[in-house]
């Protein structure tokens, strides 16, 4: 099992501190990781900025990090072709999802993380789920040309919670669910449910994203009744092993299931603490540790770690 960290940790979103892709994979090498998933847009590993020359430049520069490029994250969301068919979305992810698997294939990181579509108002839910299909279907063929593996994050509501059944129903061999367990503990699953989720999904799974979150009350005042009304509680990141979420049972029931791909680690919503450099290999550093703690207590010996 590979610890892996997802460069978008390291991209400036929400505010964060900042590193290029190359800076980056020399950097994931010295916090102690061994393989790195790239985010599939500026500024880090956009196809439209990656020349031939550049490809090879950061293929040698991994190497020479001992740094493993696992995959490109791509960013997609299918069910907009839906809501406005007037505009060619389609074409354009589906030429974006072709490009990242190039980028991919050239780079030797062998996998496209892609997501399926949001809900929208207007759109029925067959309607979405047929839209996300036949996307899905066709960025696995396209990427089978080339080697490339397709993995369908758990990330976005259409089939959220029945990724297994969409990815049989896209029925390629190259196309494969990524689960996570962060999407199913925030809507309240835990313990023996979440790992039996897990084994369920385990066995086709290649890869899992690791983010942990504090669950935080919030409420609205009502001025005509003198009372408060609960509202969706807020979530905010915290080093692994210090949220709500039981990776514990999740990880026990992946590798009750097979599981043995990339554990990954990544930093995409606002971090307690904020997210000055320091505060980002603090958290890094905590998951390599984490990670190195809990997974021998599951059944994963130590040997199988690569870190």
């Amino acid at each position: 099992m590979k610890l892996t960290l997802f460069s978008v940790s390291y991209a400036g979103t929400w505010g964060n501190a900042q590193l290029g892709v190359e800076e980056f994979v020399d950097h994931a090498a010295e916090l102690g990781y061994e393989a790195a998933l790239l985010m599939g847009k500026r500024p880090h590993a956009s196809p439209l900025d990656f020349s031939r020359d550049r490809r090879r430049s950061l293929c040698s520069r991994a190497a020479s990090a001992g740094i493993e490029l696992t995959g490109i994250a791509a960013y997609t969301d299918f069910t907009a072709v839906v809501e406005d068919p007037a505009q060619p979305l389609l074409e354009q992810q589906l030429q974006y999802v072709a490009s990242c698997a190039e980028l991919a294939h050239d780079l030797g990181a062998p996998r496209v993380r892609i997501f399926t579509g949001f809900e929208r108002p207007g759109v029925g839910y067959p309607a979405a789920w047929q839209a996300c299909l036949d996307a899905v279907r066709e960025c696995g063929e396209r990427a089978a040309g080339l080697g490339v593996t397709i993995v369908v994050q758990n990330h976005h509501d259409i089939a959220n919670v029945e990724i297994a059944r969409f990815v049989d129903e896209v029925g390629l061999d190259n196309v494969h669910p990524g689960y996570d367990a962060w999407a199913p503990a925030l809507q309240g699953h835990s313990g023996k449910e979440l790992e039996s989720l897990a084994t369920e999904h385990a066995s086709r799974v290649l890869q899992t994203i690791v983010a942990d979150y504090e669950l935080r009350p919030r409420v609205a005042y009502d001025r005509v009744l003198n009372a408060y009304r609960e509202l969706p509680q807020a979530v905010t990141a915290v080093p692994p092993g210090e949220g709500s979420i039981d990776y514990e049972s999740f990880l026990r029931g992946l590798v009750a299931g097979g599981f043995d791909g990339n554990l990954i680690y990544e930093m995409c919503s606002p971090l307690r603490g904020g997210g000055e450099m320091t505060n980002l290999d603090r958290y890094a550093r905590i998951f390599l540790q984490w990670a190195s703690d809990l997974l021998p207590r599951i059944g994963v010996p130590a040997k199988a770690l690569v870190q």
